[in-house]
């Protein structure tokens, strides 16, 4: 099978996002047509209120779009009741952000944990996923640490443990190194590079940032609402030894 007979893992089509009326109405996207296939890296770029964050929200189903067709995996998210999206979210979506979203008075084993409580899985079974997840981005003998007692870093690494922990098939990134020092970034970075390239996840990762983007094998450019670009990234260093 060639990658242009596969069956792409988010399809967006004639996808607009309307939010007000009137004089108050403002376009996030219009006529957005974005397909991502298994096991890409993809940057989605472009300045502030371009309608990235937007499309990524849309994606993870966070949000719904006033018109146009959604598939992930072949199905129509629009059909889907919010139960549904929910268990999409839960079961086949992990989500990093840039402020980490990690309970502050819990530890770093317990916040990785939580998506597993969620999806009703034995403590026995999620300690050991979230203990092997810890371990996958770096923090072994970090499992006992509370946020406060660790890095920005460290605290991003907690919350890409947490996503995919669950094993899903897509991970949503939006500005994943947008708090850290370029250092911290690059670390980040080459992580979510890792796990594109040994563990197959599909990436799709909103930046700003030119530097972070030269990561990704793709790059998205969103200007106004609409996809101005959609070009293999010439500055790729994903896999550079």
């Amino acid at each position: 099978m060639t990658l242009a007979d596969e069956t792409p893992v988010i399809a967006l089509t004639g996808i607009a996002k309307t939010y007000g009326e009137g004089e108050t109405e403002v376009r996030a996207l219009q006529d957005v047509n974005l397909a991502i296939l298994s096991g890409e890296f993809v940057a989605i770029m472009g300045p502030s209120g371009s309608g990235k964050s937007t499309a990524l929200n849309m994606i993870g189903c966070l949000d719904t779009p006033t018109s146009g067709s959604y598939r992930f995996l072949g199905t129509e998210v629009g059909s889907l009741g919010r139960d549904q999206r929910a268990l999409l979210r839960r079961n086949y979506l992990g989500f990093v952000f840039q402020g980490y979203n990690l309970l502050a008075r819990t530890s770093a084993l317990d916040n990785v944990e939580l998506p597993l409580i969620y999806q009703g899985m034995a403590r026995t079974e999620r300690r050991a996923l979230a203990l092997r997840a810890l371990a996958r981005v770096g923090l072994t003998g970090r499992e006992h640490h509370h946020p406060s007692q660790l890095s920005g870093g460290q605290q991003q690494r907690v919350a890409i443990a947490r996503a995919i922990v669950t094993r899903p098939d897509v991970l949503l990134a939006d500005e994943p190194t947008g708090n850290l020092d370029t250092a911290r970034g690059q670390e980040i970075m080459e992580l979510l590079t890792e796990l594109n390239r040994d563990e197959g996840i599909t990436i799709l990762m909103v930046t700003h940032e030119p530097d972070m983007a030269a990561y990704a094998k793709r790059l998205v450019q969103f200007i106004d609402g609409r996809v101005a670009s959609d070009t293999t990234n010439p500055a790729e260093i994903a896999n550079v030894s």
